[in-house]
């Protein structure tokens, strides 16, 4: 019953929470349940999409291959949200590649549930284009960053980032461990200086860490560094 999507918590993070209940019923009888491994992809960019992910547990990065061949990190995937909507109601090809980051569990949707629910109720459609606007939004934020901000200042801003969303373990590490090249490339730098970057903050304080964990051991001090105190 807990994999049924009108029965599943997930669901309130996402537009779907906006479907009647025979909605998420058609939805669950047509929905595939899938479990991701870690470093595998849920698609690559320039795919066609026959439908949308729902996240039921881990993270997916987001990303866009450049020009030059390196990985822009665009956004994390985490539990609720929906992947590769914007493509499927485009109907067009994948802007983005999704790879999962840890042990992922999604649930995959046909297109033809989520169209043919977006023409028969509107409350959906509003959801959707909310999601989708918040996107945008969000989009903007990360152009006005790599614009504006210094790269000390958006790496530590990213892992401000990972403690307020994913928080830490019982000793105080970042939860969501990512690896120092997924940090460069989320704060669009070469994996050299964001390695030296984070022995930087090692050494002012900032930072702690063991093997790939990472703890932050003075939040102010990297606030301030971050607002570019």
């Amino acid at each position: 019953m807990e994999s049924r999507c009108e029965n599943c918590i997930v669901r309130q993070f996402n537009s779907l929470r906006a479907m009647t209940k025979d909605e998420l019923k058609k939805v669950s009888d047509s929905k595939v349940y899938k479990k991701i491994k870690k470093g595998d992809p849920l698609f690559e960019e320039g795919e066609k999409l026959d439908g949308v992910f729902c996240v039921r547990d881990g993270v997916s990065k987001l990303s866009k291959l450049s020009t030059n061949g390196k990985d822009q990190v665009v956004k994390l995937a985490t539990k609720g949200s929906v992947i590769g909507q914007r493509s499927v109601i485009a109907e067009e090809h994948t802007n983005l590649s999704a790879v999962a980051v840890n042990d992922m569990e999604v649930c995959f949707v046909p297109k033809e549930n989520i169209l043919s629910t977006l023409q028969r109720n509107p409350d959906f459609a509003i959801e959707v284009l909310r999601h989708m606007a918040h996107d945008l939004k969000e989009a903007d934020d990360v152009i006005v960053n790599m614009s504006q901000k210094t790269v000390k200042q958006r790496v530590a801003e990213a892992f401000l980032y990972l403690k307020q969303n994913f928080g830490e373990d019982n000793k105080g590490f970042l939860r969501l461990t990512l690896s120092r090249e997924d940090i460069a490339n989320v704060v669009g730098t070469a994996t050299e200086s964001c390695i030296r970057i984070i022995s930087e903050f090692k050494k002012k304080g900032y930072l702690d860490t063991s093997g790939k964990k990472i703890k932050i051991a003075d939040e102010r001090g990297l606030k301030d560094l971050a607002q570019g105190f």
